[in-house]
């Protein structure tokens, strides 16, 4: 079923070998996105990537067409020859720095050199694969909060009633050191355990639980050594609202931790 255009997405990328290992079920899940989950052609697609972490809000103005970041290291050499070419939104850009002056973020940067590191290339190659829709990332603040993030994601409302996708990617179980490359199917308990108190959270509209995680939730440090890939979720959310509604889209576990948990939230006004 086609979602609404308003729409605000939460995006586990996991691993970057998502990009090309076909046994990852999230990889089918990111395919499937223009026949199973959003039909309608953004105008353009704001990425709050946990790949970007900077001391203030940052955007990249590329004027042309985003270079491909390979911000990994010690993978397959196939995975260092992909390209995804999508070309630069520069308006956005300008149209995000100025939401976020007007909403009290008085210090936004600009980057006119940096092109989309693999939080946002690796999802977007494989749900629009065609690279034509205009890509502006924004960098996430690891220094902050969860309602810090929030905040940023209401100001940055607006541009849902301009054609913009909004997306945060990163993963909502995110621990490298505690993968488990022998999982098999498994699932290490508090991993799960976390991913359940998320999701129900998110699907019950407990976002003020959501932005203080690390005092309500289960395993919060282990599960979120670093914030980084967890505060793309609170922009995400803050973009569709408190009123938002919360739906799980995928869920899969790999290696043991990694959650590809991921989430829409469509705002009450859609």
């Amino acid at each position: 079923m086609a979602l609404k255009l308003k729409d605000t997405f939460y995006i586990s990328h996991g691993s970057p070998t998502l990009s090309i290992d076909e046994s990852i079920e999230a990889r089918k899940f990111l395919q499937s996105w223009k026949k199973d989950v959003y039909e309608e052609k953004p105008k353009s697609i704001l990425v709050i990537s946990g790949h970007w972490d900077t001391t203030v809000p940052t955007v990249n103005v590329i004027q042309t067409t985003n270079d491909t970041i390979y911000d990994f290291y010690g993978f397959p050499k196939p995975m260092y020859q992909l390209k995804y070419p999508a070309p630069g939104a520069p308006h956005l850009a300008k149209r995000v720095k100025e939401l976020l002056n007007k909403s009290g973020f008085n210090r936004v940067n600009e980057d006119k050199k940096r092109g989309l590191d693999h939080g946002a290339w690796v999802p977007l190659m494989l749900m629009y694969p065609d690279a034509d829709i205009p890509v502006c990332q924004l960098s996430v603040q690891s220094n902050l909060d969860g309602t810090y993030h929030y905040n940023i994601g209401k100001a940055l409302a607006p541009l849902k009633d301009e054609g913009v996708l909004i997306i945060g990617s990163g993963s909502a179980v995110h621990n490298l050191r505690a993968l488990d490359f022998s999982a098999g199917g498994d699932v290490t308990p508090w991993a799960l355990e976390f991913d359940n108190w998320l999701k129900d959270a998110l699907l019950d509209g407990r976002y003020e639980d959501v932005n203080h995680y690390e005092q309500k939730a289960p395993h919060a440090k282990k599960a979120h050594p670093h914030p980084d890939h967890f505060f793309p979720l609170h922009v995400a959310i803050g973009a569709a609202g408190e009123n938002s509604k919360a739906k799980l889209i995928h869920s899969s576990i790999e290696v043991g931790t990694l959650s590809y948990a991921s989430y829409q939230f469509t705002s009450d006004s859609s």
